[in-house]
């Protein structure tokens, strides 16, 4: 989702102009870069037909996470290692990407499929319990994976709680069943707001992503409010 820059285009202007525009560039069509306004009745339906459409957005996920090099990342039902992958190259070759899954066969399948990249490590898990040590992750990814989770959901935020760093983030890409297009399995914000407020989360960020149905959300841990400032 990177914006379209002026300089450098060797276009004709008027012709540079139209395909911005045509773009759907915010600044030229009325709409501030970031507003919420609504400037067409159909600018959050959903585009395409594919099952992933989010996927479309990596670039914005992405730079939403903020990876550094030597970052570790729990990418928690990794399916395919899509998401893996992308955040290989940002965590470097010193981070890691636990690729993590609860069945052993596709554990071996994102082995074979990643040999390539060191820092993606399949990982063998429990529906309970991610089988990490304590402290041991910088980030939780959980796309489309939530509503999966087992029934005690609370409890198994508490246990990434655990996993997680004090100052580590939890990030949840999920469909939002309100407004998704033939239904399907997803998680309304306001029953996973409540889940993860239970389990000691707090949503420090929550954004629909536009052309989707679903919805980006990330929390830090409840603690963090409490640390007092350090004094002068």
């Amino acid at each position: 989702m990177k914006r379209k820059s002026l300089t450098g285009l060797r276009a004709p202007w008027g012709l540079a102009v139209a395909t911005l525009l045509l773009s759907g560039a915010p600044w030229l069509s009325g709409q501030s870069p970031g507003s919420t306004r609504v400037t067409s009745p159909t600018q959050h339906q959903r585009v395409g037909e594919t099952g992933y459409p989010y996927r479309a957005k990596s670039d914005y996920v992405l730079k939403e996470l903020d990876l550094h090099p030597g970052d570790v990342v729990l990418d928690l039902g990794a399916g395919d290692g899509w998401w893996s992958e992308k955040m290989a190259s940002a965590v470097g070759t010193n981070g890691v990407i636990y690729a993590a899954e609860i069945e052993q066969k596709l554990v071996d399948q994102l082995k074979e499929k990643y040999a390539r990249l060191p820092q993606i490590q399949p990982h063998l898990c429990q529906p309970d319990n991610v089988n990490l040590p304590t402290n041991s992750c910088d980030l939780a990814f959980v796309s489309q994976v939530y509503h999966h989770l087992p029934d005690t959901r609370v409890d198994y935020l508490k246990h990434l709680r655990s996993v997680i760093k004090p100052q580590g983030r939890l990030c949840i890409i999920e469909k939002y069943p309100f407004i998704a297009r033939g239904g399907g399995r997803g998680t309304a914000l306001s029953q996973l707001a409540g889940e993860a407020e239970a389990a000691g989360w707090v949503l420090v960020r929550y954004e629909l992503m536009t052309g989707t149905d679903h919805y980006l959300a990330i929390l830090v841990q409840k603690d963090l409010f409490g640390v007092k400032p350090p004094k002068d």
